[in-house]
């Protein structure tokens, strides 16, 4: 049976981030994704100021659902 633990590699060291359920020495393998993901830029806010617009009718019942209302 297999078992995923999450580490973080850093200076030739894996830190592991959970418990492994073994308790005496044993052999593992550690498998790194082809490609690492960059981290994500902190957003900004009001990054989309005046991007967006809303019709002036916004919160009106639409014609298609009178028949419901």
């Amino acid at each position: 049976m297999l078992t995923t633990i999450k580490g973080i590699y850093e200076d030739g060291k894996v830190t592991l981030m959970g418990t492994p359920p073994v308790q005496s020495r044993t052999e593992v393998t550690i498998t790194f994704p082809e490609k690492v993901a960059k981290p994500l830029k902190k957003r900004q806010a009001g990054a989309l100021k005046g991007r967006i617009h809303m019709s002036d009718d916004f919160n009106e019942p639409l014609e298609d659902l009178k028949d419901y209302m």
